[in-house]
């Protein structure tokens, strides 16, 4: 699957740093454009792997360069100004190349939370090819200011854009880890993600030999009618497992199976589980949320995936979240040495985690005199005429 992917703010022009690193390292060419957008010079600067030309600094005339301090209202209004300049990178995409477009921006702060509906709405205007987020939560303990910020953000982004991927900063920081550090991890387990979801479909038939491909159209199908997204993912080495092969040769000879087959469905089967059970990236609880869709991916040599594996583990999923509308199949690598599991959640409604966010913004907004009740007025007197854009987001 191509990518026009597009980060917006600090937070994320650094996921598509992290993006476009992964793609060179593992050759996936899930990345056919990038392009970073914020309104702090440093920012732009300190990116390693989006190319110079890539890089758009809105808001001069406003910040000159200094962000917007965490005000998302402002964000807002900038990326609305400036959207022309914003454009003109993206009028140098072959579009027609791309089979969709990721936005990616941190929900709490300034410039992303507040133009990630506004770049959304715009692409769909502009183009038939869908438009994605991918939303990174705030910290619980950010504070309130970043909470309402992500409540306004993904309320708005939810109903601008074609399905809102979360990530949750909280479920996938280590304890005693420094936020630098801790940044760099998170990023670089979300490009790895990402990097198995959206490289589905890309084969080389004459090394693979897939038993059911899953390619764009599936995660185009998988996403399609919107909502909230959460992702999880699995792996294990091959290699992990020549020390166990001995010890589980009578269970060779009584399964009435070849031992790839055997192994390899037992395998995948728990992989399927750890990855639905495990660090989702909008933590719930498959069986006590809502879901519409989903997806199953199972990615590696060819000789490790079998088609009773990937069944078995969709119907597991299916039992466990009540949802009739699972797909799988298959991403065989044939130069891997690991096999891995990509679950795609769509559709979800009953997120905890979504409820507290909404909860604690609502909180910080009775308790912030600035942004209390008059917000809309506010808004309308920042905006003018084009205060019904993003009504929702206030």
């Amino acid at each position: 699957m191509k990518l026009g992917v597009v980060g917006l703010g600090q937070a994320g022009g650094k996921i598509v740093d992290a993006l476009l690193e992964y793609d060179q390292r593992t050759n996936s060419h899930i990345v056919h454009d990038a392009l970073a957008v914020n309104t702090a010079t440093a920012d732009l600067n300190a990116l390693e792997h989006v190319p110079a030309d890539a890089r758009v600094l809105i808001g001069q005339s406003q910040v000159g360069g200094q962000g917007v301090g965490g005000d998302n209202e402002l964000g807002a209004t900038i990326t609305t100004e400036d959207i022309t300049e914003i454009q003109h990178v993206i009028d140098t995409i072959p579009v027609h190349e791309i089979d969709a477009f990721l936005l990616v921006a941190a929900l709490g702060g300034g410039t992303g939370s507040g133009a990630l509906p506004v770049v959304g709405r715009h692409l769909k205007q502009l183009y038939t090819e869908p438009v994605y987020g991918l939303g990174i939560l705030p910290s619980t303990n950010e504070g309130g200011l970043y909470s309402l910020n992500a409540a306004r953000s993904s309320q708005t982004a939810v109903r601008e854009l074609d399905n809102l991927l979360v990530f949750d900063n909280d479920a996938h920081r280590q304890a005693n880890e420094s936020l630098t550090g801790g940044y760099t991890a998170i990023n670089r387990e979300l490009a790895t993600r990402l990097g198995v979801l959206f490289g589905v479909g890309d084969i080389d038939m004459g090394t693979a030999n897939p038993e059911s491909v899953v390619d764009a159209s599936e995660i185009i199908n998988t996403l399609k009618g919107g909502g909230v997204s959460t992702l999880g993912y699995a792996s294990q080495p091959l290699d992990e497992e020549n020390g166990a092969e001995s010890a589980g040769l009578l269970s060779r000879f009584t399964s009435g199976s070849s031992p790839d087959s055997a192994g390899g469905t037992n395998r995948i089967t728990s992989l399927v589980r750890r990855a639905t059970l495990g660090r989702l990236t909008l933590p719930v609880e498959p069986a006590n949320v809502s879901i519409d869709r989903g997806l199953v991916i199972v990615a590696g040599p060819s000789d490790s995936l079998t088609r009773k594996g990937i069944e078995r583990g969709r119907t597991w999923v299916e039992e466990q979240t009540g949802c009739l509308s699972i797909r799988g199949g298959d991403y065989p690598l044939p130069e891997s040495n690991t096999v891995a599991v990509v679950v795609l959640f769509s559709g979800i409604s009953g997120a905890d985690r979504l409820r507290e966010l909404r909860s604690v913004g609502s909180e910080a907004q009775t308790t912030n005199s600035e942004r209390a009740g008059s917000s809309d007025r506010h808004l309308e007197s920042i905006l003018g005429d084009d205060a019904d854009e993003l009504d929702s987001l206030f």
